[in-house]
């Protein structure tokens, strides 16, 4: 099980097909999303359920939590998915423990590629095929970053690919993220640190597990700035974390 790993749900007073996407937890009252499905739905009708891996058998580790608020990115362009990204506050913070736990953040741009990033790793619950069912227990699949230069080519996106994005998958398409991942983490692993990284959230993709369309998302370094400001100047005192962070804790 993937601590970080978040499902958020509608509550069961308002419940519809398909109402499932992902977080990734930053803090003990945050988590990181896709700005997409947040404007589905009002965000009074949404719960976030951590320390999860089976859905239908919780377990006695799952912590359940309301939303407080919901923070997207103002630049969010729907037609291109530019900036794809929103910040998920919840009603009380979830306590950390060996089954829910956050994950690494990476600072900027240059951070990134100073982490010897290694071993990256897509999670969800969505469907195993295009169109197919969704996933009772949590999935895994072992992915590739791919140069935006490779991904912006004709005959993959045919430079569809801002800088605020990256391309994970492999080039045969055989691992993919899919529908009702949207929202989830893209996390590489940092032999230098010994940690896991948070590097892209899930956006969009061509179907799922096309041959050179490989899954985009967010790119996460592109953003640092963004979080911290609406982390720090957008919430009620009374829902303000002592310390505003963006890292994981060792």
């Amino acid at each position: 099980m993937v601590g970080w790993q978040v499902l958020r749900e509608e509550n069961k007073l308002k419940t519809t097909k398909d109402s499932r996407s992902l977080n990734s937890l930053i803090h003990p009252s945050d988590s990181l999303h896709g700005c997409l499905t947040c404007r589905r739905i009002s965000q009074r009708y949404f719960r976030v359920v951590a320390g999860v891996s089976v859905l239908s058998a919780p377990g006695q580790h799952s912590q359940t939590r309301f939303v407080h608020s919901l923070k997207t990115h103002k630049s969010f362009d729907e037609a291109t998915m530019n900036n794809d990204v929103a910040l998920v506050r919840l009603s009380s913070p979830l306590h950390f423990n060996d089954h829910v736990q956050p994950i690494c953040s990476v600072e900027n741009v240059t951070h990134e590629f100073t982490l010897n990033l290694s071993h990256c790793f897509i999670t969800g619950w969505g469907s195993t095929s295009y169109n197919g069912e969704k996933a009772a227990s949590l999935q895994e699949a072992e992915v590739e970053i791919i140069d935006t230069q490779i991904c912006n080519l004709i005959d993959w996106y045919d430079g569809l690919i801002t800088e605020n994005m990256i391309c994970a998958g492999l080039q045969s398409g055989s691992a993919d993220s899919c529908q009702g991942d949207s929202g989830g983490p893209l996390q590489c692993y940092s032999e230098d640190e010994q940690r896991f990284y948070l590097v892209g959230v899930t956006s969009f993709g061509d179907e799922c597990g096309r041959p050179q369309r490989p899954g985009v998302y967010a790119r996460t370094s592109r953003f640092t700035a963004w979080l911290r400001k609406t982390q720090a100047g957008s919430l009620s005192a009374a829902h303000r974390p002592a310390t505003l962070t963006l890292s994981c804790t060792v």
